[in-house]
């Protein structure tokens, strides 16, 4: 019954695309000086968990059960941003990066707070 929590996916998968994000920021502020680089970013994570037609049908937990999605990870595509380059070609904004690095650890401790809450609500329903 309480294997399979929706919220608990959901901070995961919230904490994973902060993860992934901050790689991707860390890639280009570790090219910031790379001739014709161009910055890359992933999508938000709105868009990508609620895009997905499959996360509103019913999962399959096991090979045996019809008409279900086997839960998975997704890799999420990065795209290239849109910023003005420099004379080299590169077009990294070490300002920019800065920003989206305090975004991205902002929503990995959002993904943490919200499991951490829904941890605490669980156990107390438990135990009572």
């Amino acid at each position: 019954m309480f294997e399979q929590l929706e919220v608990f996916s959901m901070s995961s998968a919230m904490a994973v695309h902060a993860g992934q994000r901050q790689a991707i920021i860390s890639q280009n502020v570790a090219n910031a000086d790379t001739p014709n680089y161009v910055a890359k970013d992933i999508p938000d994570f709105h868009s990508t968990y609620r895009s997905d037609p499959m996360s509103i049908l019913p999962r399959a937990t096991r090979a045996g059960h019809l008409h279900g999605s086997l839960a998975g990870s997704r890799d999420i595509e990065s795209f290239e941003s849109k910023a003005e380059a420099e004379p080299n070609g590169n077009a990294v904004s070490l300002e920019t990066e800065i920003l989206k690095s305090v975004e991205a650890k902002r929503q990995h401790d959002r993904a943490l707070a919200i499991y951490k809450s829904a941890l605490s609500v669980l156990r107390t329903a438990i135990s009572k």
